[in-house]
């Protein structure tokens, strides 16, 4: 299946869902939150049934019960986005500004709480982005940031972004590390990939205290060598 298609069957469902769940944007949260949930399980219908691709989870042990947390998680491509919904509940994203301003698909983004950011600019938002931060994580739903700063291909290994060290400081709490290789089956550029393998592994949560070159340094290396491990060896 080429990826045009494969794109226009995966976005043709998500505009489905958000069609389906507009009256949510005008009822409790807790809707909304659902029919990301449900599109979190359609992201992995697709793969599974077009892609025939397996999705392994490894270390659900790990997800922490009856204490706040932070997820840092890698990304390839669009498939965490939806598909993290899914594993833990009701997950708020640090997020690109540009997502909040497409029709209908932004309602839901900023109805769910996600942190919008400018990349690369100073912006009333952005000054204010750890007051945002602290603001949103007074209830008990993990806020999610992408520690690359962006999409990148299987192989890159990109320094992380200080962000993710300035919200482990401030908000003093467990970060919780996640590794996804999504981008050998749906990959950033390039061809989707068929009969593979996506393994999703949930780290051991990193405890709050530490120092922040000691933090950014463990989070790195720790995602990175995970992320080695499960990676296909034809990527690198």
């Amino acid at each position: 299946m080429s990826k045009r298609t494969f794109s226009i069957i995966f976005y043709s469902g998500v505009v489905f869902v958000c069609i389906i769940f507009l009256p949510s944007l005008i009822m409790p949260k807790s809707v909304t939150i659902f029919g990301g949930k449900l599109l979190g399980y359609w992201s992995k219908f697709c793969i599974k049934f077009f892609l025939a691709t397996n999705i392994k989870i490894i270390g659900k042990e790990n997800i922490l019960i009856n204490e706040k947390f932070f997820i840092a998680c890698t990304h390839q491509s669009a498939f965490e986005t939806f598909y993290l919904q899914a594993i833990f509940q009701g997950p708020k994203f640090i997020l690109k500004k540009e997502l909040t301003k497409i029709p209908i698909f932004g309602w839901y983004l900023k109805k769910i709480g996600s942190i919008a950011v400018e990349r690369n600019k100073v912006s009333k938002e952005n000054i204010n982005f750890l007051n945002q931060i602290k603001i949103s994580s007074q209830d008990n739903r993990p806020i999610v940031i992408f520690p690359q700063g962006t999409r990148t291909e299987p192989h890159e290994r990109p320094s992380f972004k200080k962000g993710v060290t300035r919200i482990y400081n401030e908000l003093n709490i467990h970060c919780l590390p996640v590794t996804i290789n999504s981008g050998e089956v749906w990959p950033k550029n390039g061809d989707l990939k068929r009969k593979g393998n996506i393994t999703i592994s949930i780290l051991k949560p990193i405890k709050p205290g530490l120092e922040s070159d000691e933090f950014l340094n463990s989070l790195q290396n720790t995602m990175y060598d995970v992320l080695n491990k499960t990676s296909n060896p034809s990527s690198a």
